[in-house]
């Protein structure tokens, strides 16, 4: 099992919703499909976003039932794109006899942490069938779509990745934001997995608020390496485990070093061309 990093009550908190601006064709095409694939997805759960100030309108309203539904759909998911990159990189390097840099191991922890999300949220509620037959048909249309784009190019699919890491971060601070409003005033105070204390390494008294900010940090973290994947080329050493650079600005696993909308690749090889 990967170890997770330990992250500060602070560093948990600080982060917030962020935005990488589209510059090029990739990341325009990335985010039109991001945007479309959210639209579909929040009819899939039952979600939708408030404006500024209607927060607590009735129609808006999230119970926990609806907010886990959500959170199962949404790791379901992203626990696929980390395993695709990792999958076909690691099949790169055996087909061409040359190491990966160090990619690999990123994707595939990745993959792994979005699956201890999906994991711990099972533990708090069994989907029935229908949601079931929902996450068989996402995965199985995602995974496919992925892969081949993949292959075609994954600057663009780690911009999309990025972006949709955007909008899980989006949703998690609109859950945090609903706990602080007391609406949904049962997680201030229940309990969480087991699984979740030990991965997590929480304290006993850990809280549902306590591990939505660390889900929500776990995607941050997400949002900007692979924002970064995205600016460097396929061949550059991977930064968040090779010391590419020689300063303090070093990119790592852990929120001591971060940057929501990815590091510019002459930040961290020295170089854009």
């Amino acid at each position: 099992m990967w170890v997770h990093p330990i992250y500060t009550r602070e560093q948990i908190e600080a982060i917030d919703v962020a935005h990488r601006e589209a510059k090029t064709f990739r990341d325009r095409f990335a985010l039109t499909a991001i945007r479309m694939i959210r639209s579909t997805f929040d009819f899939a759960t039952g979600y939708k976003h408030p404006p500024p100030g209607h927060e607590a309108d009735k129609k808006f309203e999230m119970t926990p039932e609806l907010w886990l539904r959500r959170f199962l759909f949404l790791e379901s998911i992203a626990g696929v794109p980390g395993m695709v990159g990792g999958m076909v990189r690691h099949l790169q390097s055996l087909r061409i006899l040359r190491r990966d840099n160090a990619w690999i191991e990123t994707l595939l922890e990745e993959a792994y942490n979005e699956r201890m999300h999906l994991l711990t949220f099972m533990q708090l509620t069994k989907p029935g069938w229908f949601m079931r037959l929902m996450l068989l048909g996402g995965q199985g249309v995602f995974f496919n779509l992925f892969f081949v784009s993949y292959l075609i190019s994954p600057r663009t699919c780690h911009r999309f990745v990025g972006y949709l890491e955007e909008e899980a971060i989006i949703t998690y601070t609109r859950c945090l934001k609903d706990i602080a409003a007391g609406r949904i005033p049962e997680w201030k105070t229940e309990g969480v997995p087991q699984i979740a204390k030990k991965y997590w390494r929480l304290d006993d008294n850990a809280t549902m608020e306590d591990l939505i900010y660390y889900v929500r940090a776990d995607e941050a973290k997400h949002r900007e390496v692979n924002h970064t994947l995205a600016n460097l080329k396929p061949s550059d050493p991977n930064p968040f485990v090779i010391h590419t650079v020689h300063n303090d600005n070093q990119p790592s696993k852990s929120l001591k070093t971060y940057n929501p909308i990815g590091w510019e690749r002459k930040d961290v090889i020295g170089s854009d061309n």
